[in-house]
């Protein structure tokens, strides 16, 4: 029976009200290693699926992109290039020090004119109705206390005829291929996040909050029951990751 009051955090059960600042301290501790973290943990794969991610948006010149839950700013970058001088890109974070991150990043690779940093929460996204042509999440929405009320906010700021992508963190399809990337994942993570940030909890609560992430089908009928339409998804590395895709009509 689920009770109101307590939520996952990883594999722990914790007040509700309490996920917010357990996730923050997480990022706090990992900003500063996040990018090599990843090519690590993925073996440079992150960059191969935020690569179709981009090529699935078809953002044009002139068009408001939003990416919640950007971090270092892989994804906003990119988007800012698409829209090009007269679009705007959101890089929005909850966490300050992922965005700092992101802004400085991007500041160093010259993305200037058309990227606005936004401190905001998934769930309470603060932009008007209508207003964005097309929104991403990448690897972020499992670490959002209440997923249902992320994907509500964003189909209240997408425009009618824009698109939602949430890139996430998956099911395998293979038995084989889960078997490997569980003692992957629960064996080597957390002692290369222990080695390199001096932080293994951290990178066990992500490996955990992957875990508990609804599979494909369950968040396909999330995103459905949010509002967004002609929802589907590509498995990339056999499921591993999926991109989801849904629209606003």
């Amino acid at each position: 029976m689920h009770n109101e009051n307590t939520t996952n955090f990883g594999y722990r059960k914790i007040p509700t009200q309490e996920k917010a600042t357990h996730v923050a301290h997480v990022f706090h501790s990992v900003a500063e290693h996040y990018d090599l973290m990843n090519d690590l943990m993925s073996f440079g794969m992150h960059r191969l699926w935020k690569r179709f991610t981009l090529s699935q948006s078809q953002v044009r010149s002139g068009q408001r992109v939003l990416d919640v839950a950007g971090g270092t700013g892989d994804l906003t970058r990119v988007f800012a290039e698409k829209v090009g001088k007269k679009g705007r890109v959101v890089l929005a974070d909850i966490n300050d020090k992922m965005l700092l991150q992101g802004r400085e990043r991007l500041l160093n690779q010259g993305v200037i004119g058309n990227v606005t940093y936004v401190q905001a929460d998934a769930e309470q996204l603060p932009f008007p109705a209508d207003y964005f042509d097309c929104i991403s999440i990448a690897f972020g929405l499992r670490n959002v206390t209440d997923k249902a009320a992320a994907l509500r906010s964003m189909y209240r700021v997408l425009k009618p005829g824009g698109k939602v992508l949430v890139l996430e963190f998956s099911k395998p399809m293979l038995p084989m291929l889960n078997t490997l990337y569980d003692k992957y994942s629960f064996h080597v993570i957390p002692r290369l996040g222990e080695w390199i940030c001096n932080d293994k909890d951290s990178y066990q609560y992500l490996i955990e909050s992957i875990r508990m992430h609804p599979d494909q089908e369950t968040l396909k009928e999330m995103m459905r029951e949010a509002g967004f339409e002609d929802v589907d998804y590509h498995n990339l590395t056999g499921g591993i990751v999926a991109l989801h895709k849904g629209f606003k009509y």
